[in-house]
């Protein structure tokens, strides 16, 4: 199967302040990120926050910049691609904003807001304008009524709603949902991922799923790729990583989870994610790790097979099986 998004050792940084009379420090953002997405899979991307996850979104649709590393969506390389080639490929690739407040004009009607995308592609003019926008409004099950109304009549659940409408009114191959159910109550956030992964199924649609919650992440994802300090930590299938980790940050992130039957053996890290300006040698996870060896600060451990089509990149095999749960 030809992937719909492949990166290869993506790396971004940004620069910070000034280092000596001549230059400026650099904050290392990603490091060496390899992924793919394949048509009408979700890989879900988790991590705390400033590990790197919404700077991959934004990287993947060429909304930044990135220093070094391949990206090719539906086999185009993203890098070289002619600026007007590039403006139509967006109709293909789109996102879903974390804020559902922020991501909607006040001033906009809700028609004019899900109008805007189709008028920048030529789409579903004229007549066949209000059929596709009534379209849009049962799929993602709000009243027609409404299309007429502005913003600050919704609710928070309402509104992403209606971000998710337009970021299917295009018609995409790929979406990347950034954060998209985190600013929601509990009981809305099992809606929106309800409608996501209904959306997904019905209109074969490929997703990058970025969000802090593992739990989150591993409903509507197929994989999982676990972030850290803005290095891959683990790759794997989303039950297997959630339920069997065998790396022991995606350990410490399972055992955060509220749960009373296994607060007995839940992993605290010790201190803070350290400074991206000044990131530990080796291991970026090491000054953290419970199981952390001279050797960890070495080297950067490679991302290898560990078993179930996962990878990890850890050096401790010898505490592999002991990062998984029952």
């Amino acid at each position: 199967m030809v992937p719909i998004l492949e990166v290869h050792d993506l790396n971004k940084h940004y620069p910070v302040g000034r280092s000596g009379l001549f230059g400026k420090k650099r904050m290392q953002v990603l490091r060496d990120v390899s992924l793919r997405v394949d048509p009408g899979e979700v890989l879900g991307l988790v991590g705390e926050s400033g590990s790197g996850k919404s700077t991959i979104g934004k990287a993947v649709l060429r909304l930044i910049d990135s220093q070094s590393g391949g990206m090719t969506f539906m086999g185009e390389d993203l890098n070289t691609i002619p600026p007007e080639r590039l403006r139509a490929l967006r109709k293909d690739m789109q996102i879903i904003f974390q804020d559902p407040y922020a991501s909607l004009d006040p001033r906009k009607t809700i028609r004019a807001t899900l109008s805007e995308p189709l008028d920048t592609h030529g789409l579903h003019t004229g007549p066949a304008r209000e059929p596709r926008l009534l379209e849009l409004m049962g799929m993602v099950g709000l009243n027609p009524a409404f299309l007429d109304r502005r913003p600050h009549e919704f609710s928070g659940g309402q509104r992403q709603r209606i971000g998710i409408a337009r970021a299917l009114a295009v018609e995409p191959k790929f979406i990347v949902c950034d954060e998209a159910v985190s600013a929601l109550d509990v009981s809305i956030q099992a809606q929106v991922l309800n409608l996501l992964a209904d959306l997904r199924q019905s209109q074969g649609i490929s997703l990058l799923f970025i969000s802090h919650d593992l739990s989150v992440v591993r409903f509507i994802s197929d994989r999982i790729m676990v972030l850290y300090l803005g290095r891959v930590m683990e790759v794997g299938p989303a039950d297997a990583v959630h339920f069997a980790p065998r790396h022991p940050y995606t350990a410490a992130l399972v055992s955060a989870e509220p749960s009373l039957k296994h607060e007995s053996r839940r992993i605290r890290l010790e201190g803070d994610i350290p400074s991206p300006l000044d990131p530990p040698s080796g291991c970026v996870f090491r000054t953290r790790c419970p199981y952390a060896l001279p050797a960890c600060a070495a080297a950067v451990p490679d991302l290898r097979p560990a078993g179930d089509g996962r990878m990890t990149a850890c050096i401790r095999d010898d505490i592999l099986q002991e990062t998984a749960h029952d």
